[in-house]
């Protein structure tokens, strides 16, 4: 389970280094095997270990190609998918289509999303969690929750 989230550095190449306290569970479970797309919804990356994204492509296969939603959805998600295998030193090449995907620039913030990470850069890090607190705050006890959040209590 990912959790939490990094301020990290991505170098002049476009790695960066996991977090130390994840780096023996991707190695362990995943051979340090990491999956990275696009997030279809936004702008940043999503970080899957091999064995959770394989999950993701199981369901993806699943689709019709001969559905316009659904073969835009595998075209967007497998078409951008790239291997990321982590190095001795814990880091990870994000490649630059990605990267400039995601408008990453040097600081970046890795976020624990329980069975991904994604990867954002950090202004755009800050500029939506101060919106989504907002959003949050505005609509305290206006929006009709869903079932799920109704019993979800903090």
């Amino acid at each position: 389970m990912f959790r939490g989230s990094f301020t990290l550095t991505l170098d002049d190449k476009g790695r960066l280094a996991l977090p130390a306290r994840y780096r023996e569970i991707l190695l362990s479970e995943n051979q340090g095997h990491l999956i990275c797309t696009i997030d279809l919804h936004d702008p940043c990356l999503l970080l899957y270990p091999l064995a959770d994204w394989e999950e993701i492509e199981e369901r993806l296969k699943s689709l019709s190609s001969l559905n316009p939603q659904e073969r835009r959805l595998q075209r967007l998600l497998l078409g951008n998918a790239t291997d990321c295998d982590m190095d001795k030193n814990g880091r990870i090449l994000v490649p630059a289509p990605l990267r400039q995907h995601a408008g990453l620039s040097k600081n970046i913030r890795l976020v624990g999303q329980l069975n991904k990470f994604e990867i954002w850069d950090e202004a755009a890090w800050h500029d939506r969690l101060n919106a989504d607190i907002e959003l949050e705050q505005a609509q305290a006890g206006t929006v009709e929750l869903s079932e799920r959040l109704q019993d979800f209590v903090l």
